[in-house]
């Protein structure tokens, strides 16, 4: 029966870890996606910047709330203080673990559980990150050999066609 009861957490704090982490995702590209318009030409190294720091501070913010989440479980069925379930959390979400907290016997199993899912969610972070900086990279790469181009070729365009209500010569019909 403690099994059941174990298992049945983890499930619940992981659908909830993963759901916040895929909602904060979401969030997080519709508020970076008019960064990367094709309307916006080039970012520049400072924008690019501060558009990192943005989203790694985002990120931390997101892992933060996962962590909470982690903790308040803690607080509510093995710990006596906020302090103790927060510092046990991000030891464990960290994969630190340092082992002078331990979880009651009936919820050990919980520790590995938010170890796993806290190096999948900072690898999902990270590559989310990774994806962001090499769509900068590749963008200012763009513009370079576009504005590195020869006059005569930026400016060439398909030629102008005659509307069809005129003849060769450009008279009406």
């Amino acid at each position: 029966m403690i099994f059941v009861r174990e298992t049945s957490a983890a499930v619940v704090l992981v659908t909830l870890t993963l759901s916040l982490q895929c909602a904060g995702l979401a969030a997080l590209i519709g508020w970076a996606r008019p960064s990367f318009a094709p309307d916006v030409h080039r970012i520049g190294p400072l924008r690019s910047a501060m558009l990192m720091v943005r989203l790694m501070t985002a990120f931390i913010v997101l892992h933060v709330f996962e962590i909470l989440l982690w903790a308040g479980f803690y607080r509510w069925l093995c710990f006596p203080s906020w302090e103790s379930a927060f510092y046990f959390s991000a030891a464990s979400y960290a994969t630190v673990g340092y082992g002078d907290l331990v979880l009651p016997q009936v919820w050990r199993i919980l520790g590995p559980v938010e170890s796993v899912i806290g190096v999948l969610m900072c690898g999902l972070s990270a590559s989310f990150l990774f994806a962001i900086v090499t769509r900068l990279v590749e963008r200012e790469v763009r513009l370079s050999d576009e504005l590195a181009r020869p006059v005569t070729e930026l400016t060439s365009t398909p030629q102008y066609s005659w509307p069809s209500a005129y003849s060769q010569e450009g008279k009406q019909k």
